[in-house]
């Protein structure tokens, strides 16, 4: 063997029968090295073999870190599936039980409907490709809203089966579509499974009759769908029986075509099959609606994230932990004459396979809690965007990048861990070091490293205009708050040990500052969860009390109505001549376009524009420059997103007709919540300037009396339906409730990451007592009973998640500012008051400590009950 380890400085020689740059060793060298590749693959395999035996005899270790690693990749790809799945469907988008359109035939501008004489044409011109389409509000016998969609169930499902697509969905629907009661004009409702089940259990729907809403309701037969088929809230029927329920004969929505676009475009317009009754235009692959939506599904992402980093603070702490108790083991296997970066590899091993189980676990488990989340998620895009979800789908690439950031997570903060175990002296490893002074100098670090973090945010902060470079800030704010957490606590439990005489409760006190580091991680984890959960509740009542305050001065009058535009003049006459209406209110609303994106464009009366704008900023003499028609209203989340203000001038698109025409300049910034769609408001002298539609889109009215007087009246008069009114009272309901419906999902998200924190909590308790087990066996043989144990220890952890709740007000304050005046402001231009909502603040405290009580009480009362003198004989071997 010397004689080997004797040559092994010999110099590689140059084979000459080998090609230039390739190395020959001599026979006794290369021996060697295949002896020392050997004996290196054997010291891994057995340290893996070692490891693995203690993880039998000590599986709670293992636990714990594949705990934090399922808990993080569940909530990552749980959102990370909802997302993907949300921003595929604006992409692929289908008409609903058909394929995807590539033209919309719309009505032109100022009309509600088109003349379905337009899709005969088409028809009869050869254009087999094209779907008629109605769309409108129905109302049930229960007073409750829903979208109803008419169109060719026939030619939707030749359509479908026409582009070979989707197979399953062509082999799935023919069996449930009763086609023989289709063709006997029999009066059927499509939905999907899931909806049927909720308001039709017993297969029948009520809708009110139109030509007599207070007649009896008639009864539909009702056919569910599986939810695979996308069909979401909505309601399909044939479309002669969606004219109507309706009460719109002969009328259509749009026309969908599915050819190619440049083609069909040529045709249609060198045969003038539209004769100039309506408009044509290309899909844009779902990219309005991606824009529409990116700050929404953002913050998924934000909170997904967020929970991704407090399950990774658990994963460590179980690492660290683990390492804790095999500390004597590592000594034992490098005195056998293991090396040290074979032992580094070995630990390297061992977390990469336990990434690699919690990930494949956690993937699984995230694929179920999207399906959970993704009908809340679909609700809220249906009702603020009009986007419906497709059918979920997964990728095996999500359990790869899932699996490639936590290991990388992983690595990156366990291997200065690892590092710093197997280059230290064997001697000192052996003896007992004073690990407190070592936690302190590196918690003193961290509270630098979040001091500075914190200073150059702020620096940083008022030059942030958009809200992905606010919110990437936001991310440092939230990983620096929770590093300055162990300093705080432990200088805080220093002065209190001060407070105490000496005995058992100063002891308690001056033992506090032990705990605070393997406690450290576990505390740090519940910081992040009470902090995001202290800054949304600050968010959502905020928002909720600015509403709500905003609603009252926008609904002045009693009740609004949007009828058919040809019934709009004779409404208005009967309303002239009702004694108790005060007030009739007309508003002109068209859609048109500002830099590509969406607007609408709107005209009310001069005292409704006055009543109902709730201005941020404005000119000196804005009223009159408003009549004037040289100024012009827009709302705060269009300025944002441009970066408009006062005194700019604004270009009304499409509408800018002749050179000569004087732009109008923004005069006033009015605020508004809710609307996906940014409005411009112009006057009526504008209005007509620019030659737009003169007949009103909707009126409203001011009402001295019971307002369903008024509402019984117009049903009678047969001139609008009831699906076609609203009163104050609905508005505000309707508005509440999709207020709630958005922040729903990431409520439901906060609380997620809540529930993983308190794991975290309950798991680092559990392993904390369980090591704990020889300190507390020498207080009992020094004479204090296990009930005084069992509470000094009780009060020790209650104590340091006290202090976690006191630090995560304020900073759950800042984060609800940063939230409210940065986040919120530049993704949805919603200026929001913050209010302090302390109930809510102090049920957050509550459930902290309640379930920190739990998780405390519960290991250590398994732990007590043990023979504690069995503890000091462990401690001894």
């Amino acid at each position: 063997m010397n004689d080997k380890r004797s040559n092994q400085d010999n110099k590689p020689q140059l084979d000459a029968g080998t090609n230039l740059g390739t190395i020959s060793c001599t026979p006794t060298e290369l021996d060697y090295r295949l002896e020392q590749d050997s004996a290196s693959g054997y010291s891994l395999y057995n340290s893996l073999a070692v490891f693995a035996a203690h993880y039998r005899h000590a599986p709670l270790q293992a636990g714990a870190i594949l705990l934090g690693i399922i808990l993080a990749v569940t909530l990552l790809i749980g959102v990370k599936s909802t997302n993907e799945n949300a921003v595929r469907s604006y992409s692929e988008a289908t008409e609903l039980l058909s394929q995807r359109a590539s033209l919309l035939i719309t009505p032109n501008t100022g009309e509600q409907y088109l003349d379905e004489q337009v899709y005969f044409r088409l028809r009869q011109a050869g254009i087999s490709q094209a779907l008629a389409v109605i769309n409108g509000l129905v109302v049930d016998s229960e007073g409750r809203r829903w979208q109803l969609q008419g169109s060719d169930l026939f030619a939707a499902i030749n359509l479908q089966q026409h582009s070979g697509t989707n197979q399953k969905t062509d082999s799935a629907i023919n069996p449930h579509i009763p086609l023989a009661k289709l063709l006997g004009a029999k009066n059927i409702l499509l939905m999907s499974q899931s909806l049927a089940d909720k308001v039709a259990p017993d297969g029948l729907f009520y809708l009110q009759d139109p030509l007599n809403e207070q007649g009896s309701p008639i009864s539909l037969e009702v056919v569910g769908l599986d939810d695979e088929f996308g069909l979401g809230n909505a309601i399909v029927a044939d479309i002669s029986l969606a004219q109507s329920l309706l009460n719109h004969s002969q009328k259509l929505s749009y026309i969908a075509l599915f050819d190619e676009p440049s083609s069909l475009i040529t045709q249609i317009n060198q045969a003038q099959l539209l004769l100039q009754q309506a408009t044509i235009t290309e899909q844009d692959q779902g990219q309005a609606l991606q824009e529409l939506t990116r700050s929404f599904h953002l913050n998924l992402n934000a909170m997904s994230m967020l929970a991704f980093v407090v399950g990774l603070f658990i994963a460590y702490n179980g690492v660290r932990y683990s390492l804790m108790k095999r500390q004597k083991l590592l000594v034992q296997l490098l005195q056998l004459g293991v090396q040290k970066h074979m032992l580094l590899l070995a630990l390297v091993v061992e977390l990469s396979f336990l990434v690699f189980v919690g990930s494949v676990v956690g993937f699984i488990l995230g694929l179920q809690l999207s399906l959970w989340l993704q009908p809340m998620v679909a609700m809220t895009l249906e009702q603020l965007y009009g986007a419906r979800l497709m059918p979920g789908s997964w990728q095996w690439q999500w359990l790869v990048q899932a699996m490639a950031l936590t290991l990388f997570a992983g690595l990156l903060a366990c291997l200065p861990l690892y590092r710093q175990l197997t280059n230290q002296p064997l001697a000192r490893m052996i003896a007992k070091s004073n690990q407190v002074s070592h936690l302190v100098k590196t918690h003193r670090m961290q509270f630098m490293i979040a001091c500075i973090a914190l200073i150059g945010c702020a620096l940083a902060f008022p030059f942030a205009k958009q809200y992905q470079v606010s919110l990437g800030l936001m991310g440092i704010v939230i990983i620096a708050i929770p590093l300055l957490l162990p300093l705080t606590i432990y200088r805080i439990s220093e002065w209190m040990a001060n407070l105490f005489p000496t005995g058992l409760w100063h002891y308690m006190i001056a033992e506090t500052k032990e705990l605070i580091g393997p406690l450290s991680l576990a505390m740090m984890a519940m910081l992040l969860a009470l902090t995001a959960n202290i800054s949304m509740n600050t968010l959502v009542g905020s928002f909720e009390i600015t509403l709500k305050n905003w609603l009252e001065s926008r609904l002045h009058a009693d009740l609004y109505m949007r009828p058919a535009s040809d019934k709009i003049l004779e409404i208005q006459d009967l309303l002239s001549k009702q004694e108790k209406v005060s007030g009739i209110y007309t508003q002109w609303t068209i859609a048109s376009t500002y830099q590509g994106m969406p607007i609408e464009l709107v005209s009310r009366d001069l005292y409704s524009t006055k009543v109902t704008s709730s201005l941020k900023s404005q000119t000196d003499n804005l009223w009159s420059e408003f009549v004037a028609g040289k100024q012009i209203l827009i709302s705060e989340p269009i300025a944002i997103k441009y970066g408009l203000n006062i005194g700019d001038s604004f270009n009304i698109y499409p509408f800018n007709h002749a050179s000569t025409h004087q732009l109008p300049t923004i005069g006033a910034i009015f605020f508004d919540y809710g609307n996906p769609k940014g409005q411009v408001v112009i006057d009526r002298s504008l209005w007509q300037q620019l030659q737009l539609p003169q007949q009103p889109k909707s009126i409203a009215a001011s009402y001295q009396g019971d307002i369903g007087q008024l509402e019984s009246l117009l049903l009678e008069s047969k001139l609008i339906s009831n699906a076609q009114m609203y009163n104050q009272a609905k508005i505000k309901q309707q508005a509440i409730a999709m207020f709630k419906q958005t922040f729903s999902i990431t409520m439901v998200l906060n609380s997620l990451t809540l529930i993983v924190a308190a794991i975290g909590l309950f798991s680092a308790c559990l392993m904390l007592i369980q090591a704990r087990q020889a300190p507390l066996a020498k207080l009992y043989a020094l004479g204090i009973n296990k009930r005084e144990l069992r509470l000094m220890t009780f009060v020790q952890m209650q104590l340091i998640v006290l202090l976690t709740c006191l630090v995560a007000l304020p900073t759950g304050a800042v984060l609800g500012y940063l939230l409210i005046n940065k986040v919120t402001l530049q993704a949805f231009g919603w200026s929001i008051a913050m209010l302090w909502d302390w109930p809510a603040y102090f049920r957050v405290v509550v459930i902290a400590l309640t379930t920190s009580a739990i998780a405390i009480a519960i290991p250590l009362y398994w732990q007590t009950r043990k023979p504690l003198i069995s503890s000091l004989q462990q401690e001894a071997l």
